[in-house]
């Protein structure tokens, strides 16, 4: 008999099959009976757009895991962190991306949350002792957006900064973005702005700023649709590591959770971020080092095992130096082609760059 504050579930995994190498991600079939106490605490910052990934993720989740339906058995806790309180500053002024999580790591690891739904990209490459990585979820459109405001010209794909007009303002808190942004355009100038997506969208049509960019993932996740806005390709704008990907994280001991939780891996998002996450911790930036990786599955050709072909990006802030090279290899070599991509573009940038 299970108690109206817990739960019992029988859950029958199937041999789930990664979609770059048809083999199956999941060794073969498993039953595996998970008894958990109610109700099961997700923790997330408190940011719009992190309340509807968190939303979105617990109603898989329910799908995935029929006998969740129709019982209340999660409890959000939106958690303010550091880096969304301080907001006049960039974030290597004031700690690094890692304030994105810290407060949320910290409940997590004293039991105050059972797990935690992250956007990948905010997550440190090297987590805190005791809490790990259970799941990446699949990856969301992983390009920017240029959003351009009553000064600029009609958006261009095919030539997306042409819309900018000469010495422009652009508002970004991204040093990455400012990097190549300057590189491509030295005329343009720029000026922080931070703060969640509407706010930011808020001001562009204030006027404090003529254009500014956001991640693609972002806006889709909230249904904005902007009319005038271009999407960047990733080789005109190399993206942000993980961009675009969900990560649950639970505390390292919770085996029973962390066996739910992979079961609703992606395999295919799992590979990529292996990828760009490795190349990251090789380069080991900070938040005031430009830096961008996008990695993408490439499908198998006539004689060819599928591959990941893996883009990495150093800069400096003013556009003044970039270097950007490509790796492929095999998928399951993800995290060895990301260190050895990042070892390469390390060794061939200045020095300097990597200072704290």
């Amino acid at each position: 008999m299970v108690a109206a504050n817990q739960i019992d579930t029988l859950t029958q995994t199937a041999p789930a099959r990664c979609p770059a190498t048809g083999r199956p991600a999941i060794a073969s079939p498993q039953v595996k009976r998970h008894h958990r106490e109610l109700p099961l605490r997700v923790g997330t910052r408190a940011s719009p757009l992190a309340l509807a990934q968190t939303r979105s993720f617990l109603a898989m989740l329910t799908r995935f895991c029929p006998v969740l339906r129709g019982m209340d058995v999660f409890q959000e806790h939106a958690i303010r962190t550091t880096g969304d309180a301080v907001q006049d500053r960039r974030l290597a002024e004031i700690g690094g991306k890692g304030l994105f999580a810290k407060e949320i790591h910290e409940a997590l690891a004293d039991g105050r949350i059972d797990f935690a739904v992250h956007s990948l990209k905010d997550l440190e490459t090297a987590l805190p002792p005791g809490i790990v990585l259970a799941c990446t979820l699949k990856r969301e459109d992983a390009r920017d957006v240029l959003i351009l405001g009553e000064a600029c010209g009609a958006p261009d794909a095919s030539q997306p900064f042409a819309a900018l007009p000469g010495g422009a303002l652009i508002g970004t808190s991204s040093v990455r973005r400012q990097a190549q942004l300057l590189h491509a355009r030295p005329d343009l100038r720029i000026t922080l702005l931070r703060g969640n997506v509407q706010g930011r969208l808020d001001k562009l049509r204030d006027g404090q700023c003529d254009a500014s960019m956001l991640a693609l993932a972002g806006l889709r996740r909230l249904g904005i649709e902007l009319e005038h806005a271009v999407v960047l390709d990733p080789e005109a704008m190399v993206p942000s590591a993980a961009q675009g990907i969900v990560g649950v994280t639970v505390r390292e001991d919770d085996v029973e959770l962390r066996e739910l939780l992979s079961a609703i891996e992606d395999p295919e998002a799992r590979a990529v971020a292996t990828a760009e996450r490795a190349m990251l911790a090789v380069l080991d930036g900070s938040c005031r080092t430009p830096i961008g990786g996008y990695a993408r599955l490439l499908p198998a050709t006539p004689g060819q095992a599928p591959s990941l072909l893996l883009t990495g990006l150093v800069a400096r802030e003013d556009g003044s130096f970039l270097i950007k090279r490509s790796l492929h290899g095999a998928p399951e070599d993800a995290e060895r082609l990301g260190a050895e991509l990042g070892a390469s573009l390390r060794a061939d940038s200045p020095a300097d760059i990597f200072l704290p």
